[in-house]
């Protein structure tokens, strides 16, 4: 089942071309009981990164045990956006992240992971690397 799930992030991924360059583009799926109740995917820079865009679709508060996934690990610095990391490390209602590839960009690299774990998620990585790595790569090595 939770492949299925990444696989739609890897899909909403698709849908961040080609404005996000060059931010990777990266998608996101947020999903309780084994249904998804928000999406979304890295915009033109300076507007949200992937799951900023799924975390502000989620209109309902009663939820309270939230699964994330996404294809790129949330980022941990601020740059043109504040860290995603940090936003999903303060959401109550995150418990689980699935995400995909880490970032190999310097200033992330395992970083966002730490932040998460930090925040007592639970941090799952390498969930269709494959997949998402034949996609993402081309984007993240240039």
């Amino acid at each position: 089942m939770h492949e299925i799930f990444m696989l739609a992030a890897l899909n909403e991924s698709r849908k961040a071309l080609p404005e996000c360059l060059p931010n990777p583009p990266v998608g996101c799926v947020i999903v309780d009981a084994q249904k998804i109740v928000a999406q979304g995917y890295t915009h033109a820079p300076g507007k949200h990164h992937a799951e900023a865009d799924a975390l502000n679709q989620i209109q309902v508060q009663a939820f309270d045990y939230l699964k994330m996934y996404v294809t790129l690990e949330p980022c941990s610095f601020h740059g043109r956006t504040p860290a995603c990391a940090l936003a999903i490390a303060k959401d109550p209602r995150i418990h689980e992240i699935y995400v995909s590839m880490i970032d190999p960009d310097p200033r992330n690299n395992g970083q966002g992971l730490d932040i998460l774990r930090k925040a007592g998620k639970i941090v799952h990585v390498g969930l269709c690397a494959n997949e998402v790595g034949d996609f993402l790569n081309q984007y993240l090595f240039r």
